[in-house]
C-alpha cells in the first residue's frame, strides 16, 4: 500500500509538471501570437484600450508575469495573493528614469492590480516594455525571491519573451489612465478564438477527393463508365481550382499585410528622419548664433580693455605730472621771495643815499616799475607750472 502511495503521488507530480510544462508553453506561444497581431493591426489603426488585440495582449502578458507567483506572507504565517507590480518595483527600480514613482504617485489608481495594469500601458507608450523586462530578468535574487519553482519568469524562455516584446517598440500607442478601467477587480482572460485556426493540408483535400469519388462511383453503378469518369475529372479538376485559389488568396492576404506593415514602418522611420533633420538644422543655426554673439563679445571686451589701458596711462602721466608740479613749486617759492626782498632793499637804500630830485624820482620811479613787473611775470609763469588754483601774492609791489 506505500509503494502504490508513493506510486500516485509520482504519477501526481509528474502529470503537475507536464500540465504546467503545457500551461508554459501555450502562454508563450499565444504571446507570440498576440504580439504578431497587434502589429498588423497597429498598420492599420492606431493601437488604444478599446483594441481587441491589445486587451487580449494585456490578459497574456499579466498570466505571464502572475505565472506560478509566490504570495506575501502576513504575520500570523498566512500567505495573502498578491500582484506582479511588487515584482516589478522591488526588480525595476534600477531602470533609468523609470516610471515607478509616478505609477506610485497616481491618485486614480490605488490597488496593485491597477498599478500594474497602468505601468504596462505607460512602458508601452514609452516603447520601454522589453527594456523593462531585460533588466528584471537580470535581477535574479529578486526573480527567485517572487517567483516558485516551474514560473515562466525563472526559465529560458523568459529572455526570449524579452526578445519577442521589442517588436511593440515600433507601435505607437494611445491609452488613457484615468484609472476606471484598470481598478476592476476582475481576473484577466484570453481570448484564444483568433489564434485558432483550421488549415486543410493537402493530405486532407486528396483524402476527401477519393471519399467523393469513391460516393460518386457507389452511387452511379447504373450509370455508363464514361459518364462517370468525366463527372469525376471534372470534379477533381473543380476541387484542385478550389484549393489553388484558396491558397493564393491567403499568400495575397499576407504578402498585403506584410506590405502595408513595411509601407507604415518606412512612413514612421522617415518621420523620425525628417525629425532629426529639422533638429539638426535647428542645433546648427543655435550654433552659428552662439559663435557669432560670441565673437562680437569678444570685440567688445577688447575694445573695452584697450580704452581702460588708454585712460589708466593717462592717469599715470597725470599723477606724473602733478609730482613734477609739485616739486617745481618747492624749489621756486623761496628763491622768488629772497629776490623780491633784495630788489626792495635796493631801492630803499638808493633812496635814502641820495637827495631825491625830479629826475631822479622819475627814474627811480621806472626802474621800480620794471623790476616789479619783471617779478610779478616770473610769478605769474611759476604759477601757471605749479598750479592754476595756486595763487602767489607779493605784498608792496604794484605795477605802475
Amino acid at each position: 500500500m506505500a509503494s502504490l502511495g508513493v506510486g500516485l503521488h509520482l504519477v501526481r507530480r509528474r502529470a503537475a509538471g507536464r500540465s504546467a510544462a503545457v500551461e508554459r508553453r501555450n502562454l508563450l506561444t499565444v504571446c507570440r501570437f498576440s504580439v504578431k497581431t497587434l502589429l498588423d493591426r497597429s498598420c492599420f489603426e492606431t493601437i488604444d484600450d478599446s483594441s481587441t488585440e491589445f486587451i487580449n495582449f494585456v490578459s497574456i502578458l499579466e498570466h505571464i508575469l502572475n505565472h506560478r507567483l509566490k504570495g506575501q506572507t502576513t504575520w500570523f504565517g498566512y500567505e495573502s495573493p498578491r500582484s506582479f507590480w511588487d515584482y516589478i518595483k522591488a526588480a525595476c527600480g534600477k531602470v533609468p528614469h523609470n516610471c515607478i514613482r509616478s505609477i506610485e504617485s497616481m491618485e486614480n489608481v490605488r490597488s496593485s492590480r491597477a498599478k500594474g495594469r497602468a505601468w504596462i500601458r505607460v512602458v508601452l507608450m514609452e516603447k520601454r516594455l522589453s527594456e523593462y523586462m531585460s533588466s528584471a530578468l537580470r535581477d535574479f535574487k529578486t526573480t527567485r525571491r517572487c517567483y516558485e519553482d516551474g514560473a515562466i519568469m525563472l526559465g529560458e524562455e523568459a529572455g526570449l519573451l524579452a526578445d519577442t516584446l521589442i517588436g511593440l517598440n515600433t507601435i505607437d500607442f494611445s491609452f488613457c489612465l484615468k484609472g476606471e478601467g484598470l481598478d476592476s477587480s476582475c481576473p484577466a482572460v484570453i481570448d484564444y478564438t483568433p489564434y485558432l485556426k483550421f488549415t486543410q493540408s493537402a493530405d486532407s483535400i486528396s483524402s476527401d477527393e477519393e471519399e467523393m469519388r469513391t460516393l460518386g462511383s457507389s452511387g452511379s453503378e447504373s450509370s455508363s463508365p464514361d459518364k462517370t469518369a468525366t463527372a469525376a475529372s471534372i470534379f477533381t479538376e473543380q476541387s484542385n481550382l478550389v484549393s489553388k485559389c484558396k491558397r493564393f488568396e491567403q499568400k495575397y492576404r499576407v504578402v498585403l499585410e506584410q506590405k502595408g506593415y513595411l509601407e507604415e514602418l518606412v512612413r514612421l522611420r522617415e518621420a523620425q528622419l525628417s525629425a532629426a533633420v529639422s533638429h539638426n538644422k535647428a542645433l546648427q543655426r543655435n550654433l552659428a548664433d552662439t559663435h557669432l554673439s560670441h565673437a562680437l563679445e569678444k570685440e567688445q571686451l577688447e575694445f573695452i580693455i584697450l580704452e581702460l589701458q588708454d585712460q589708466l596711462k593717462s592717469f599715470q602721466s597725470l599723477e606724473q605730472l602733478s609730482a613734477d608740479m609739485s616739486l617745481s613749486q618747492t624749489s621756486l617759492e623761496p628763491s622768488h621771495t629772497l629776490s623780491l626782498e633784495a630788489r626792495l632793499a635796493g631801492t630803499q637804500w638808493r633812496h635814502q643815499d641820495k637827495e631825491e630830485t625830479p629826475s631822479l624820482r622819475g627814474l627811480c620811479g621806472s626802474l621800480t616799475s620794471v623790476a616789479s613787473y619783471k617779478s610779478l611775470a616770473s610769478l605769474k609763469s611759476s604759477e601757471c607750472l605749479v598750479s592754476p588754483a595756486t595763487e602767489i601774492s607779493s605784498p608792496g609791489i604794484t605795477p605802475s
